[in-house]
């Protein structure tokens, strides 16, 4: 659960975590990977996973995944390494990820619903469009990858959004 001044910090906007800038060229890039995709989708979709990323930062015990659409503004801010390590290093954690290829047959519908609920948690509004289980294609995105729970031995196998020891 966020401090009173990480709260007033989140309530500034999810899009205020990253200046205007380092948001158009993540934007940019969940473009570049959709060709198709409206402006105004991949602006949602980035947001969005600047939501999941301060909802991961607060939250301690696992357990939160993005959606197949959150993860591609997701894949797209970690490819601009030093937004992503500027992001991490605001948000007082660095958020690991570890992808698997998408498999309906894994996956935890309630997992969305923790994130999600995480993400109010945190102080934000989750856009539910951009929630949709794994085989709604409903919004086409190039990222096929799922997270799921820790493997054997307590691997990190996909819920990569609280691993390692920050």
């Amino acid at each position: 659960m966020p401090t009173s001044t990480e709260r007033l910090a989140l309530h500034a906007g999810a899009r205020s975590l990253i200046t205007d800038a380092e948001f158009a060229d993540v934007t940019a890039t969940v473009q570049d990977n959709n060709p198709d995709m409206a402006a105004d989708v991949a602006e949602r979709i980035v947001e969005e996973a600047l939501k999941f990323m301060a909802a991961c930062a607060v939250t301690r015990g696992g357990g939160l995944n993005p959606s197949r659409v959150v993860d591609e503004g997701w894949h797209a801010l970690i490819l601009h390494t030093g937004v992503y390590a500027r992001l991490c290093e605001r948000l007082g954690r660095f958020v690991h990820h570890v992808p698997e290829r998408a498999d309906p047959i894994r996956h935890d519908p309630a997992a969305l619903d923790r994130t999600q609920q995480a993400i109010v948690d945190a102080g934000y509004e989750p856009d539910l469009t951009l929630w949709p289980a794994p085989t709604d294609e409903s919004i086409p995105v190039s990222a096929n990858c799922e997270h799921s729970p820790p493997g054997p031995n307590g691997s990190c196998t996909g819920d990569c959004s609280n691993s390692g020891p920050n």
